[in-house]
């Protein structure tokens, strides 16, 4: 280091990279959510029944879990800053063509339904891409000890997205009807991805804002990672199979037989199918669960059904803190487990408690938490698989979160059956149950073991 590197303050551009994923991360859950508050309006006017309505959402689901590890992929061979702006672009388009849906030429092929499920479908592809690149952007512009603070501000945008969509949607809808709804939508998006790829680069040494202080304490923090903790994987490190980022020299092959090969992924991908459960109850049947169960009314219950993703906004960055420190401290392994597997446990506890109790705003405010908790997670969850391999922490994370869309795809439909034979207890005591067996997963997690060596990464 020369001189003028010890005396000059680092420059903060990383931060403002994280505010542009942050940013596009509400507008993800804008795009995404935005369709359940225009439902009100559009089934009537569209001739749609419930069920069709929900064979629509669900289409949206279906192409956002299949397209998670391509989406990854691509960030790792092509970078971060083109795959985003490609697919926030792309996911916008069609969030404005949900508008234009009924009157395309695909209807006459597939009528009305099959056109929104189409347009749908489309926008979950997109959407797919969104945070396994966050997490490549993470990973090539934060130090090891920013990780998990970095990705859980940018994945708390999910809970700020959620709560800010039903009422900024439900104003617009009402005073410029359903189409407008879609069509602001997606010219915010468009916007912030013209945003992002004016200022935004792949690597900190290519931004012309990035001074040399600020390279080095990326890089540097990295190298005495590997110092302090031994165990952490040695693809960290520059080599004579590594280019200047740390990647492998040729990064369209990806080590499928060490990830096929590493118990800690297959772990990780389970814990995280058991949040994804536990997610989609929130995001599928709290607001219904507040009206028809708790007593509350239409307008006050969607007022009372913003609490749960506030406090994944405010829990999501402090569990990323928390496991960043302890991980400093204690080393990667405790340091994430630590924080994944406690976070699930006491989410578990709060549902149960908040499902069973008699006073309605205790159990707003138990369910809630148990949300927070939850969401405190996703700092470790997603730093475990760059933890794992940087190189292909796109991919690796495209996997884990397919995993979370499974088990989004099954706590819709489980629930409320559930909830029908058993009781609403037993429907989110169910939850519960599946969020202390994520909980307990994590005992088996060792991330900063590193992916097993295979054939493919041998000389």
């Amino acid at each position: 280091m020369n001189p003028t590197q010890i005396t000059q303050a680092p420059t903060r551009t990383r931060w403002r990279i994280l505010g542009l994923l942050l940013l596009i991360s509400i507008v993800t859950y804008i795009d995404r959510v935005n369709i359940s508050v225009t439902a009100r309006h559009m089934m009537p006017a569209l001739g749609l029944t419930d069920l069709q309505m929900g064979q629509i959402f669900s289409a949206f689901v279906f192409g956002y879990a299949l397209f998670q590890i391509p989406g990854g992929w691509l960030g790792d061979r092509w970078g971060a800053r083109r795959v985003l702006t490609f697919a926030v672009i792309w996911w916008s388009i069609f969030t404005a063509l949900t508008a234009l849906a009924p009157t395309l030429p695909l209807v006459n092929l597939v009528g009305i339904m099959g056109s929104l499920m189409v347009v749908r479908f489309l926008i979950g592809v997109g959407e797919s891409a969104a945070l396994p690149n966050f997490n490549r952007a993470v990973a090539n512009w934060h130090p090891p000890n920013e990780r998990g603070l970095g990705i859980g501000i940018t994945i708390g945008g999910i809970g700020i997205g959620s709560a800010l969509t039903p009422p900024v949607t439900a104003w617009i809808m009402v005073n410029y009807g359903w189409q407008m709804a879609f069509y602001s939508a997606g010219a915010l998006g468009i916007a912030i991805a013209l945003l992002w790829y004016w200022y935004a680069t792949d690597l900190p040494q290519q931004h012309r804002h990035v001074n040399s202080a600020e390279a080095a304490l990326i890089e540097e923090t990295t190298g005495q990672l590997q110092e302090d903790h031994p165990s952490l994987p040695s693809h960290h490190l520059k080599g004579k199979d590594r280019d200047e980022r740390g990647f492998k020299k040729d990064p369209l092959k990806v080590p499928w037989k060490s990830i096929f090969h590493t118990p800690t992924v297959w772990w990780l991908v389970l814990s995280y199918t058991c949040l994804g459960y536990v997610a989609y109850v929130y995001m599928s049947w709290f607001y219904l669960y507040l009206v028809n169960v708790r007593g509350f009314g239409v307008l006050r219950g969607a007022f009372f059904a913003s609490a749960p993703f506030l406090a994944m906004a405010v829990f999501c960055p402090v569990g990323g803190w928390v496991t960043d420190k302890l991980t400093q401290t204690r080393g990667l392994n405790f340091g994430r487990a630590s924080v994944g597997g406690s976070g699930m446990i006491l989410a578990a506890l709060s549902i149960i408690i908040g499902a069973n109790v008699e006073a309605p705003f205790l159990a707003i405010g138990m369910l809630s938490l148990g949300a927070g908790w939850l969401y405190f997670t996703v700092g470790a969850f997603w730093s475990s698989t760059t933890d794992l391999s940087k190189p292909h922490a796109g991919t690796l994370s495209g996997l884990m979160n397919t995993g979370a869309n499974l088990g989004g795809t099954l706590s819709p439909t489980l629930t409320p059956w559930l909830a029908d034979q058993f009781g609403w207890s037993v429907a989110l005591g169910t939850a519960a149950l599946v969020a202390f067996l994520g909980g307990f997963f994590w005992l088996m997690i060792r991330p900063g073991d590193g992916l097993r060596q295979g054939e493919h990464d041998k000389e």
